[in-house]
């Protein structure tokens, strides 16, 4: 666990003296929960959204963008049942005075016992060698096999209070459990209470006569009450999607874990449109569908698994959590969901207008289901970065620290260094920079060393290193350094622009 925090806090550190992410209003100590990403970090976030918008919208002849807006008529949200129940169980510690999420204290009482497991494994792995079968030992050993049975007792009781709403068995778990505050180390609890997490604000320039409105706590909703829209004017054809990429607001009271859990953060949704009847052959199809969208990213597939609900949500007739081993541990990355027909027959509901589709080949007009596909911008951005950085000792016994971000996500995809400030050097260097600037994200360094600018530029994952040197005013070639392998080629200049195409490929999900 000491591992896993070092880990944790140093991908934090590093995220701020580089220039990813800084605490939102700083010089003002701070606003909890919330953050403002720098002059990398945009770049990184900027590449990731691309890089789901082209999977998802570009590559899908069936599949539109949209930006519907934060604020919405206040009903949108009593027929999605957002006010009546878009609620966290909290319990507070009489002795430390912290409140929690119920949920989350039950949740990381499991990844302890998971962690167990992890180290039995870690044990029969180094006795057994290349011999250890893991699927095998974790079917038939005694120890993890009481471990399992533990853990999905625990989740079955869960979701079985959780479906009946019975906050007092709920805490009665946290304490048949053993659960204790982090901070105090008692099991002194309050009871378990429902809190709304809407931001609510008003609208209009007289208070008294304003309508109440709420910051959207998700983007989905603008997707369903512009599903007609988005039909008749674009003549899709069921089965269709509608992707958006936008802010969504939540008043988390235990918010954590960095950009994990914030209260101001980024989804990335798409609602899929079927026929009654074929969603859950949809909703396997986008499941496997969203998980080769993560592995296409280059990170290896143990760093992920699939995460079925056992309580499902009021709209959903399946549903299963992409979950991805950050450094605190494996927690939900995306969601894959099987919504029936609830959003549209609501909103027709509350409405009053008719948000059905006339099916020409059936003949026949129906509400269609839903599959959906949700993953958090900050989230997928915290997975990339954690697993990039890391610290290497290279063979002449020194170290570096890399960020080793697939190529196409880096802010910058290569550094232009001048390997002296003089002899004509600098100004080769600019011209090859305004050669490859309408390309490629650049940055053009020349201070210090060129060892401790090339370590630079592994810190904040530029996949390539251009150096100008003497030689380069005589034959036109430049060294290329490779961020990952550290090997350096001399590539002409007037090939520069093709050899960075080639090793710059958009990422593709196969």
């Amino acid at each position: 666990m000491a591992n896993q925090e070092d880990a944790f806090k140093k991908v934090v550190s590093h995220a701020k003296e580089y220039g990813f992410i800084f605490p939102s209003s700083e010089i003002y100590d701070g606003l909890g929960a919330v953050y403002d990403y720098g002059q990398l970090g945009t770049e990184l976030k900027n590449n990731i959204k691309q890089y789901w918008w082209k999977s998802m919208v570009q590559y899908h002849e069936n599949i539109v963008g949209i930006d519907s807006a934060i604020f919405m008529h206040p009903k949108i949200w009593k027929a999605s049942g957002h006010v009546d129940a878009f609620n966290d169980p909290l319990i507070d510690n009489k002795d430390s005075k912290k409140r929690y999420r119920a949920d989350v204290l039950i949740e990381d009482h499991i990844a302890k016992i998971e962690d167990k497991i992890k180290k039995e494994c870690e044990k029969a792995a180094k006795r057994f060698g290349d011999a250890f079968d893991r699927e095998q030992f974790i079917t038939t050993n005694a120890r993890v096999l009481e471990h399992q049975k533990q853990i999905d007792e625990i989740r079955n009781k869960y979701a079985e209070l959780m479906n009946a709403n019975d906050l007092d068995g709920l805490k009665q778990l946290i304490l048949d459990l053993g659960i204790v505050c982090p901070i105090s180390g008692t099991r002194n609890w309050t009871d378990v209470r429902q809190f709304n997490l809407m931001f609510a604000t008003k609208m209009g320039s007289v208070i008294d006569d304003s309508d109440t409105l709420y910051l959207r706590p998700e983007t989905a909703q603008g997707i369903f009450v512009n599903f007609l829209n988005v039909q008749k004017s674009g003549r899709m054809k069921i089965p269709f999607g509608i992707a958006q990429i936008g802010k969504a607001f939540r008043n988390e009271i235990v918010a954590r874990q960095f950009i994990f859990r914030m209260r101001e953060f980024e989804q990335m949704e798409m609602q899929f449109f079927v026929r009654p009847g074929t969603e859950l052959e949809w909703f396997k199809q986008w499941k496997e569908e969203r998980l080769r969208w993560h592995l296409a990213l280059g990170i290896p597939a143990e760093k992920y698994r699939y995460h079925d609900h056992e309580k499902l949500a009021h709209y959903a007739n399946a549903a299963t959590d992409i979950e991805f081993e950050f450094p605190f541990g494996f927690k939900e990355l995306e969601g894959i969901h099987s919504r029936t027909d609830f959003d549209l027959s609501r909103h027709s509901e509350f409405s009053g207008k008719k948000l059905q589709y006339f099916d020409s080949e059936l003949n026949e007009s129906y509400t269609p289901y839903v599959i959906e596909t949700s993953i958090g911008v900050d989230r997928t951005f915290l997975a990339i970065f954690s697993h990039a950085l890391k610290d290497e000792t290279l063979e002449d016994g020194s170290t570096r620290t890399v960020l080793s971000l697939p190529a196409c996500l880096a802010p910058y995809k290569a550094a232009i260094l001048p390997l002296v400030k003089k002899d004509g050097l600098p100004e080769k260097a600019r011209e090859i920079m305004d050669m490859l600037k309408f390309d490629f994200m650049l940055q053009y360094d020349e201070k210090d060393a060129i060892g401790r600018r090339y370590r630079r530029q592994d810190a904040i994952g530029t996949p390539f290193c251009i150096t100008v040197d003497n030689d380069t005013l005589q034959d036109n070639c430049v060294t290329v350094r490779d961020r990952d392998t550290m090997q350096q080629e001399r590539i002409s200049v007037e090939n520069l622009r093709a050899y960075l195409h080639e090793h710059i490929q958009p990422i593709t999900v196969k």
